[in-house]
């Protein structure tokens, strides 16, 4: 066995790509070109085409796709202050941010406990008069979807923004609003990060709206570049928000390899429900194929309040591990006074599967750097792990 299991190692993850970034890189540098141009539409239009969506807006992060497509509903008209917005408690906290951000008001409700993502029931139950949308939230790269959930957001006319940040290159296992059914064009916009430590990452940051909707995209175009339609002609209060051409000539480079990338997550995904047998484990339920889970993380559940003796004990043997996330955005200390100032406040009950899910996961080695065979052996140490 090896000695050391790293958790990520973004060196290696980079790796096999590098003399075509580095060309990439010095194309940039060459063209004079360092704001928009050629590079960022590229990237654009071969996101598109993967994603099966008519428009993308290259942006600077996952954070601000999430902020400038929220604002842009504010716009138009589509979303006012105060509205609110449904969100699943255990994503993380930019997902929530963006709502605040916007002057929305975050309703957090429980995930499914065995899926980690938001749940038809889980909707249902936050429904009221002042909610106007929703934010699936394809958390480790499962996606957030189902028919039961489609039909709720039809009956009460929801507009549904997908953070899609973890979960490029998957795909729902049911119809969705569009033709589309590759995460990201399920809904009315979807969000993508490209931060670094993504299936495709970018050598910084980046992110990206997806849309099927030509005048939102227009809208989240403007306000990323400064309000403005076209130079010098500020029709919002906008932002600088725009994604760099040296990122979208290094994310080009990755782009092409993303279902290779997502197919050897799913070898080692596999590998691990496979083998670990601890009974103090818990594996995620394994996905019906390369489809509707792109694995950005492998997390297991640790039960019994012995979660950080665990990853102990795995370090001590060599295995670096995460927990992705230790504390949810209600606990997180800016979100104090909003959510429990008021008993009674409409956007927060009780979240104990949240909370438990905080308590119990950890995140495994799976991405470029952690072979099979790796998973096998981490999954042979798991298994002598007395619990």
């Amino acid at each position: 066995m090896n000695n050391i299991y790293r958790f990520l190692d973004l060196a290696k993850v980079n790796e096999p790509y590098l003399d075509q970034l580095v060309e990439a890189a010095g194309r940039v540098v060459r063209s004079g070109r360092y704001i928009g141009g050629y590079e960022v539409d590229n990237f654009e239009h071969s996101l598109s085409q993967m994603l099966g969506v008519p428009y993308v807006i290259g942006v600077s992060n996952g954070l601000d796709a999430l902020r400038l497509t929220l604002r842009a509903w504010i716009e138009l008209g589509r979303l006012s202050k105060g509205d609110e917005v449904v969100v699943p408690g255990n994503t993380y906290i930019a997902s929530i941010l963006a709502i605040s951000d916007a002057g929305l008001k975050p309703v957090l409700v429980d995930p499914d406990p065995v899926t980690m993502n938001l749940s038809a029931a889980g909707l249902e139950t936050a429904i009221s008069p002042r909610v106007r949308a929703v934010m699936p939230v394809h958390l480790y790269g499962r996606v957030a979807w189902s028919e039961e959930l489609r039909e709720i957001i039809v009956r009460h006319s929801l507009l549904v923004i997908e953070d899609s940040a973890q979960a490029i290159g998957a795909k729902a296992l049911c119809d969705g609003l569009y033709s589309s059914r590759m995460a990201g064009g399920l809904g009315d916009a979807g969000c993508l990060s490209f931060y670094p430590t993504k299936n495709i990452g970018a050598l910084g940051d980046a992110g990206a709206v997806a849309t099927h909707d030509k005048k939102l995209a227009e809208t989240v175009r403007a306000l990323a570049n400064y309000g403005a339609d076209y130079r010098y002609h500020n029709i919002y209060k906008g932002f600088n928000c725009r994604m760099d051409p040296m990122q979208a000539a290094l994310l080009s480079v990755k782009l092409p390899h993303t279902l290779e990338e997502n197919a050897d997550r799913f070898a080692r995904a596999v590998t691990y429900n496979r083998n670990i047998h601890n009974p103090g484990v818990i594996t995620p339920l394994q996905s019906a194929g390369i489809v509707d889970h792109v694995w950005h993380q492998y997390v297991i559940r640790v039960t019994g309040g012995k979660r950080d003796r665990f990853r102990e004990q795995l370090l001590e043997r060599g295995v670096e591990t995460d927990i992705h996330y230790a504390t949810p955005p209600h606990l997180q200390p800016c979100y104090q006074e909003e959510f429990f100032a008021d008993s009674n406040n409409s956007q927060f009950g009780p979240l104990p599967v949240t909370e438990r899910l905080a308590s119990e996961i950890v995140s495994l080695p799976i991405a470029t750097g952690t072979t099979v065979a790796d998973a096998a052996e981490i999954s042979e140490i798991i298994n002598l792990i007395k619990l």
